[in-house]
């Protein structure tokens, strides 16, 4: 299979990518399109505008194969398969034709806390379905999915791999199985480009649409993190903290079990941080504005500028702390996001480094439960996403988790998981772990800093643990009066 290439889709809450990589795991060429500004009609909903995942993932087709055939000037014919992944813990309403009726909703919609309810407003849904199905159809016209993207309220049977056949349990998921797509194992055909996607994307026809999971399980395989003890911590809108694992765990407290993004095997992931990277970019957009100058004259992006600033402060922040539930759990609808601790010595590097410190300390305390529970401490930590290039961030991780910390040069693990399930499909690799070995490549790692490990223990141990009991009660208070 020389010359030959395989096509990762990546559909995340704010992009949409396509790349294009050889067997041996070389990014050949790729194609980015930023998603549109969510819709938010009212509080706690949220929705894609019009059609914007199916119109930026058409955008990023267009500029990958310009690239593939101008600059690369290869044969569009020596593509094997594509392998999609797109966003998770949505709903997706579809009329008998495949097109939306209605505009995605959101997984951090509160619609997605409780079953599908049909509203008159929707118009004709003949479908339910998640993104990954939506996607599906719209490149081959075929009415399929992934059989591990669907979390939540749905009648998945994650033991089988297929629907459940337990009437109370469709019916508490109050969606009938007329109304379902017909599902698929990751690493299986969901069926073939179709010639009105192929003109439509500059493709031949033919090409098979191959399945893979849920966002972060495909992550988790892209970064190579499949032995025990390795976690992965994902960063993006939603921060992700997993551990792959081979038995479905039924009755955990500190975490959930999904599928993997290879069949049979599973996922454990406990909470995260909801708006995790949002909140940088937040930050680099509201008070960055000021520096734009200073960066560009600098020849640096403000990300940067913040990542040089943000190493010359001490570990700590000298006291001033950042507690992230910019997006309340449903336990806690009144809960929101903290800082405090301020004094005359903080300054804007101050408030960036305190950012990371709290999405580093949220995912520790989240993921320690886990661990404790699974009886497996991790050794080793993974870092994925675009924060990974950050040197600061990446060197706080290992210091608060104190055990060595590493990322990929595909920081974007999850294109690189769904080319391994598309290579698997057309015979590509012998095993996932073969794969894994070929297609995922080590990058820079990170040893903790041990007097800062012992430091940010004690600040997390006397403080950062403790913050929502304290600020909960004032916090509902707050919003009786505001909300």
């Amino acid at each position: 299979m020389t010359g030959k290439y395989l096509m990762g889709v990546d559909v995340g809450t704010q992009s949409a990518k396509v790349i294009i990589i050889d067997l041996e795991g070389n990014i050949i060429c790729e194609g980015c399109q930023a998603l549109r500004k969510m819709d938010i009609p009212a509080p706690q909903l949220a929705e894609h505008p019009d059609d914007d995942l199916w119109d930026a993932l058409k955008i990023a087709f267009h500029r990958v194969m310009t690239k593939f055939n101008d600059e690369v000037k290869g044969n569009v014919h020596d593509i094997l398969s594509m392998g999609i992944c797109i966003i998770r813990c949505c709903r997706v309403l579809l009329k008998e034709n495949g097109e939306l009726a209605w505009p995605v909703i959101d997984w951090m919609d509160k619609r997605l806390n409780t079953p599908y309810e049909y509203k008159p407003a929707y118009g004709n849904v003949r479908y339910v379905t998640t993104t990954s199905g939506y996607i599906t159809h719209r490149l081959t016209g075929e009415f399929k999915d992934t059989c591990a993207n669907y979390i939540g309220w749905w009648a998945m049977d994650d033991d089988t791999l297929d629907w459940s056949t337990n009437e109370e349990f469709i019916k508490e998921c109050n969606v009938p199985r007329k109304m379902l797509l017909d599902v698929v194992k990751p690493g299986e055909i969901l069926g073939y480009l179709s010639q009105k996607a192929a003109d439509t994307i500059g493709l031949p026809p033919g090409i098979p649409v191959v399945a893979t999971a849920h966002d972060k399980a495909v992550e988790a395989l892209g970064a190579g993190s499949l032995a025990p003890g390795i976690g992965l911590i994902s960063l993006g809108t939603y921060i992700g903290a997993l551990v792959h694992g081979h038995e479905r765990k039924k009755d955990a407290k500190t975490f959930w079990t999904f599928q993997a993004s290879i069949p049979g095997r599973y996922l454990y992931e406990c909470m995260g941080v909801r708006r995790g990277m949002w909140t940088i970019s937040w930050f680099c957009d509201q008070f960055g504005e000021g520096i734009m100058n200073e960066a560009k004259n600098q020849g640096i992006t403000i990300e940067e500028l913040f990542n040089r600033e943000g190493e010359k402060i001490p570990a700590g922040c000298e006291g001033l702390l950042t507690v992230h539930d910019w997006a309340p759990p449903p336990a806690a609808v009144y809960r929101k996001g903290v800082m405090f601790g301020f004094d005359g010595r903080h300054t804007r590097a101050h408030i960036y480094r305190s950012i990371l410190e709290g999405i580093a300390f949220t995912v520790k305390n989240h993921m320690d439960k886990m661990n404790q529970e699974l009886e497996m401490p991790i050794k080793h930590l993974i870092i994925s996403g675009g924060g990974a290039n950050s040197n600061l961030f990446m060197q706080i991780f290992a210091d608060v988790f104190g055990v060595p910390t590493s990322r990929n040069k595909m920081k974007g693990s999850a294109s690189i998981g769904c080319v391994i399930n598309a290579g698997m499909a057309v015979g590509a690799f012998n095993s996932y772990e073969e794969a894994v070995e070929k297609m995922v490549h080590k990058d820079d790692e990170f040893k903790p800093n041990l007097e800062n490990t012992r430091f940010y223990k004690k600040l997390n141990d006397k403080v950062y643990r403790h913050v929502n009991q304290h600020f909960d009660p004032i916090l509902k208070e707050l919003s009786l009066l505001v909300d």
